[in-house]
């Protein structure tokens, strides 16, 4: 087409950085960050933000260099987020969960030049370093982030830098090193690794732009939003929404640790109108106590994923003035892949029933130009019948770039013109999408499909069930039986039997779990049930496992243990053989170590948004 020009007029870049500068312009005296007694506003955070800048400039920090982060969500963490790139570096952000081998391990293949680490982490921080030298590796700059309320005496041993005396010396007239092209990576976000090592998912200028934004309109964000950081800011970048508040000229309210007494305290103090949360942060807002718990006099906007949230949970959050958006996503969709858009129509439905719709993981998020069911042995889509299963797969401008130095993932990834998610859905004849189990993790049991989301759901309808995690245990004759892993309500009391029965009662009986075992769930770093780490113990052999893994399954199997020993001198029920679907009958002898071989069944672990 004649007359037309391509030019730096209107062409520029896509990247999150534009929206502080935006909102220090247009929102100067606006409160962008608040954490305990301290209070900036946004052309603080932006000054804030080119004088630390500069000062990785003069460290030596220049374009495309990995800027490594190891905190919670705390006022630092969250300008890392637009200094690194405004400093032409990619901000690495770290899982705070992780133990010293394994920080070690990312650091060593991010290559991180600098390493920005919170004071209560500094142990973790310190002995990976000190592996980098036995590995006679290159080790990052070290720089501390102090806590204005912390009294304690530090070990300044190893540390370079402390984050305020290196954001001194900057100077807030930097000049911000813009990518060449919104293609280039601002970020690399390390996936959970609970079935392999963790993979470098980057994240471009442009699908944090573009996500960031879709996440807002999605949530249906207003300007001037106060938004509660419970989602890990080092987890997909906050789902985008460390740059997204800012683009809304909104308040980041920081929290340092999740409770339930925490959320009511900060929502109530600070008028909190937006938060996120994965469902297991949800369940401990619905059945938190009554002296933790805070009446609200406003509706809070509520954005949840990482796994299906259970309906009852979703029911319990509304009753207590929650209003809950469900999305899902992985690491490699930048965060909200889709979300369950909500229809007019739905409004009048009873509440169980709203909040099953609500359970489904949706349609398209914006800049997520497709998503669909297909069976990948065909790339073929299956019927929208609600029943047909099939791998969940994308095409659009927020997935990843790829897999940082592996080109055979990124390639397997993308393989046939689609991001491959190795989660299995159905799709309704409405359009929306339901997930029913990750790939790896559909338990088979006589060349019957076992659904562990759907057992789940059930267990979770249980009055006396806090936690529940389905997994697959192997079995001599049907190949695989369910599992259940069950954390009970404070107060409460149930035995296998009854949650076998229970379960009988509401499913068929092939789908209902063999096998129960009451134990404290540990969880990811995203606040997920760790359903994985029972099998990898399971296949300790053949499969590397980290330290930390294996500490909390040594954990697990000891509580296991002593709870059987405690409910086998009070005559209680041992772990239960249901009826195997009427052809195997129960005996108790056979049954004795049951529950000590499912403590190492296969859990699993869902790392989504």
């Amino acid at each position: 087409m004649e007359g037309l020009l391509h030019c730096s007029a209107n062409s520029v870049p896509l990247s999150p950085i534009n929206f502080l500068e935006r909102a220090a312009k247009v929102c100067r005296d606006r409160t962008s960050v608040v954490y305990g007694s301290l209070n900036y506003n946004w052309g603080q955070t932006h000054q804030r933000c080119l004088k630390l800048a500069s000062s990785l400039a003069q460290l030596g920090v220049s374009r495309g260099d990995v800027v490594a982060t190891l905190a919670p969500n705390i006022p630092s963490m969250y300008e890392l987020h637009f200094a690194v790139p405004m400093a032409g570096a990619i901000l690495c952000t770290l899982n705070s969960r992780l133990d010293a081998n394994m920080v070690s391990v990312l650091l060593e293949h991010s290559q991180a030049k600098v390493f920005f680490v919170d004071y209560q982490l500094l142990d973790i921080a310190r002995g990976a370093l000190d592996l980098l030298t036995e590995r006679a590796k290159k080790k990052p700059i070290l720089v501390m982030i102090m806590d204005s309320d912390c009294t304690s005496t530090i070990d300044i041993t190893s540390i370079s830098y402390e984050y305020e005396k290196l954001l001194a010396v900057g100077h807030n007239d930097f000049d911000i090193v813009r990518p060449h092209s919104e293609l280039d990576p601002i970020s690399i976000n390390y996936t959970s690794g609970t079935t392999s090592r963790p993979k470098g998912v980057v994240f471009s200028h442009r699908s944090a732009y573009l996500n960031s934004l879709a996440t807002v309109l999605l949530l249906q964000m207003s300007l001037f939003p106060v938004y509660l950081w419970n989602v890990p800011l080092f987890h997909a970048n906050g789902w985008c929404l460390a740059w997204g508040v800012a683009a809304q000229f909104g308040t980041n309210v920081c929290l340092r640790k999740v409770s339930a007494k925490n959320i009511f305290d900060n929502i109530v103090q600070h008028n909190v109108t937006y938060m996120g949360g994965a469902p297991t942060v949800l369940n401990m807002i619905a059945n938190s106590t009554l002296t933790d718990r805070k009446k609200l006099n406003h509706k809070v906007a509520v954005l949840t994923g990482g796994s299906p949230p259970p309906p009852q949970i979703l029911s319990m959050m509304e009753e207590n003035g929650f209003s809950i958006t469900h999305m899902y996503g992985l690491t490699e969709t930048c965060g909200a892949g889709t979300f369950c858009a909500w229809r007019p129509e739905w409004d009048m439905l009873p509440i169980e029933e709203k909040s099953k719709i609500k359970a489904r993981q949706g349609v398209p998020n914006l800049g997520m130009e497709e998503i669909d069911v297909k069976d990948p042995s065909t790339m073929e889509s299956v019927p929208a019948d609600g029943k047909t299963v099939g791998e969940v797969m994308f095409r659009g401008n927020t997935l990843m770039s790829g897999y940082f130095k592996d080109l055979k993932a990124t390639e397997e990834a993308f393989k046939d013109g689609w991001f491959h998610s190795g989660d299995l859905a159905v799709k309704h004849s409405d359009g929306y999408i339901e997930i029913k189990d990750r790939l790896k993790d559909i338990i088979v049991s006589g060349g019957e499909n076992i659904s562990s989301i759907e057992v789940e759901t059930v267990l979770y309808s249980h009055p006396a069930v806090l936690e529940a995690a389905v997994v697959a245990r192997p079995d001599d004759l049907w190949g695989q039986t369910p599992c259940a892993y069950l954390k009970l309500k404070d107060g409460f009391d149930a035995d296998v039997e009854e949650i076998i029965n229970f379960c009988r009662d509401r499913l068929p009986h092939f789908m209902a779990p063999k096998t129960v075992i009451f134990l404290d769930m540990p969880k990811t770093s995203t606040g997920l049930t760790l359903t994985e780490q029972p099998k990898l113990v399971n296949r300790f052999a053949s499969r590397w496992l980290s330290i930390v893994w294996l500490l909390l399954c040594i954990c697990s199997y000891q509580t296991v243990v002593v709870y059987r020993k405690r409910r086998n001198t009070k005559n209680s029920h041992k772990s239960l053989s249901g009826d195997q679907r009427g052809r195997m009958k129960n005996n108790n002898r056979n049954q004795k170590s049951s529950g000590d071989a499912c403590d190492v069944a296969d859990q699993r672990g869902r790392m989504k948004n």
